[in-house]
């Protein structure tokens, strides 16, 4: 028997088990050790903690959230739609100045804005990030199927044409007008039409990884539609969606302000950021008012900035092109 039929002989009796011993170890200094794999979630988490700048924004962001929740049940907290009289002369304490007893001052009518302004940050931060997640899943999912399915790409480009000449602040005016003002209006306004963007966002990336390889060779096994757009195409898609997310929750909290100036907002006993600021505004030109457009405006700013630093950083963490 030659060499060559001897090896072949022996192969042939190995078991698949000890064919593939060495598929997941490497050879360190004469020693075999098992490599320790990393999941996709937690080495995007690795990638991220790496961005002291995102995470410190990330600490502020979850500190402002903690805080808010809890702010109601701390000592000493005013009711935010109770207006306040003077115990000396009975009259309403208006446009007062912040001090010891109203930390942010008080407003046109009495009003104390330390509790205005942080019950106004939770409406308006539940309102972007119920909108903005909602959005995303609503464009994210029919993205998926407009651009792998290719059956469906002239049904839901027709529903894309029809709904996307319509111009959005139309939408959103006609909706808040026919309808009674209130939370819920102000979502269904606002994701009506605010899904197709991401939509054709999804839609695009998706015709640029449909037919790559992997998918390619996974259609070919038989795998499942749904099983390939999960496995084969999110974990390429999750970064953009994570960004555009991010982005967003500060859009909407601006559409909120706007749709306020106009007067088709929430009503005032729903205190929100875009009733406060809407109230600064006025105030404007009168410099010992301006306190009451400074506050609410800070933490919208604190909140656009840390949610633009944080989406774009957990974007370039999720890139599967990232993770070594």
């Amino acid at each position: 028997m030659t060499w060559r039929e001897q090896k072949t002989k022996e192969w042939a009796n190995a078991s698949e088990l000890d064919s593939f011993r060495f598929a997941n170890r490497i050879i360190e200094e004469n020693k075999i050790r098992d490599i320790e794999e990393d999941s996709y979630w937690k080495t995007t988490w690795k990638t991220f903690a790496k961005n002291r700048f995102a995470m410190f924004f990330l600490f502020v962001l979850l500190l402002l959230i903690v805080f808010i929740t809890i702010q109601p049940y701390l000592p000493k907290q005013k009711d935010p739609n109770l207006i306040y009289n003077s115990r000396k002369t009975g009259q309403q304490i208006r446009n007062q100045a912040p001090n010891k007893d109203f930390w942010f001052g008080t407003n046109s009518i009495g009003q104390d804005l330390w509790s205005r302004t942080w019950a106004g940050t939770r409406t308006s931060l539940f309102l972007g990030i119920t909108v903005s997640f909602l959005e995303a899943f609503i464009g994210t999912i029919v993205g998926l199927l407009w651009g792998y399915v290719r059956k469906l790409d002239a049904f839901f480009t027709e529903i894309y044409n029809l709904l996307d000449n319509i111009p959005s602040t139309i939408v959103l005016i006609l909706i808040s007008y026919i309808l009674r003002p209130g939370i819920p209006t102000l979502i269904l306004a606002l994701c009506a039409t605010g899904w197709i963007q991401m939509a054709r966002f999804i839609r695009n990336q998706m015709l640029l990884i449909r037919d790559k390889e992997f998918n390619i060779a996974s259609r070919m096994l038989g795998t499942s539609t749904s099983r390939i757009l999960r496995k084969n195409c999110m974990p390429y898609l999750i970064s953009v969606i994570l960004m555009r997310v991010s982005l967003s929750i500060p859009s909407v909290i601006g559409s909120e302000v706007f749709i306020t100036y106009l007067g088709l907002g929430l009503p005032l006993n729903i205190p929100s950021l875009g009733n406060l600021i809407q109230a600064g505004r006025a105030k404007l030109m009168m410099p010992g008012l301006r306190y009451q457009l400074l506050f609410p405006t800070l933490i919208v700013s604190i909140i656009t900035v840390s949610f633009y630093l944080i989406g774009n950083a957990f974007a370039d963490a999720a890139d599967p092109k990232n993770h070594r």
